[in-house]
């Protein structure tokens, strides 16, 4: 099961910055997103998020 990103993301990059398999992309709202697909559901974007805004699907 794959993590989502919720609205809480303040764009910070602290989570792209931190993936192993390089799966989370900026959109053009300053957010970010992890790709599903590409996810390899390691949880290191989530220990790695300030505002706690990652979470399993």
């Amino acid at each position: 099961m794959a993590f989502k990103i919720s609205n809480e993301c303040i764009g910070c990059s602290a989570c792209a910055s931190s993936c192993p398999v390089s799966c989370i992309s900026q959109k053009d709202n300053g957010q970010f997103e992890i790709n599903p697909d590409e996810c390899i559901d390691c949880g290191t974007c989530a220990a790695g998020c300030p505002v706690s805004c990652i979470s399993q699907a």
